[in-house]
């Protein structure tokens, strides 16, 4: 299936393509997010998430396609241009520094001060508990080092700081990949925690049973092309899974030798 065009939704990417070269990394992608919905994008290595991020970060222009917000055209320069429309990038990496307390991570680079000269440190700290228990985060030290945390409370922090700085938009980059089943769970819990905040939530994995509990919209990638973009009542579990794992190809080896 692809995306019906809306000229209400939140953020919508028609028939992009990207080249480097010859080399091409996407291949006619399209597919949408909404507010207060989660799209999944979904593929191995190789598939072309990370180019997918980039065009939508602003580290890179689509080759051809259209890139539309609220059913306008834009183009951005730099990803300081996607962030100032509203879009933020959770990377793994999480550009988290383990040794600051979590109050000093939440304001990180953006230290709200007085007379220019004292950094807010009551209010820096009362904010950032309070809107980390706006996310459903109860964190009973705030000047506890970001680095004592575990990898989803470390998550959460970073998604909690997007909502607050004004995200409309929030890419989620492999946020489970690192992480066991219990704190894959936490990740979970807070994507959809910010989409039901009202924001639209683009959940980039290579996990579909991390993707279908989130998920409302899935986008499959596979070597730059999509093998589809399914509405969540448009595909299950099962079929999302297998479209994974190789789809038709996987049926087509099995038959040639011989695997019943």
């Amino acid at each position: 299936m692809s995306p019906s065009t809306d000229e209400h939704a939140l953020l919508e990417m028609r028939h992009i393509s990207k080249y480097f070269g010859n080399v091409t990394a996407l291949e006619d992608i399209s597919t949408r997010v909404e507010a207060g919905k989660v799209t999944c994008v979904l593929g191995d290595n190789g598939a072309g998430k990370s180019t997918f991020i980039k065009i939508l970060s602003g580290v890179h222009q689509p080759s051809s396609g259209e890139y539309t917000m609220y059913g306008t055209p834009v183009e951005f320069a730099s990803p300081r241009d996607a962030r100032n429309s509203g879009i933020a990038t959770v990377f793994q990496d999480l550009a988290l520094a383990p040794l600051l307390s979590v109050w000093r991570n939440f304001f990180l680079g953006v230290e709200p001060m007085h007379l220019g000269v004292i950094m807010r440190s009551a209010f820096m700290k009362k904010t950032a508990k309070e809107e980390m228990a706006k996310m459903g985060i109860d964190l009973r030290d705030v000047d506890q080092p970001v680095g004592t945390l575990s990898g989803g409370e470390r998550q959460s922090v970073a998604i909690a700081r997007a909502v607050y700085f004004g995200a409309r938009v929030l890419i989620l980059d492999e946020p489970t990949s690192a992480l066991g089943v219990k704190q894959s769970g936490v990740v979970l819990k807070y994507t959809r925690a910010a989409a039901d905040r009202g924001l639209g939530v683009i959940f980039i994995t290579h996990n579909p049973n991390h993707a279908f509990p989130v998920g409302d919209r899935f986008l499959l990638l596979n070597r730059g092309h999509s093998l589809g973009d399914f509405a969540k009542d448009e595909i299950s579990h099962t079929e999302l899974t297998r479209l994974m794992a190789g789809g038709a190809e996987l049926e087509e080896l099995e038959h040639e030798i011989g695997i019943r």
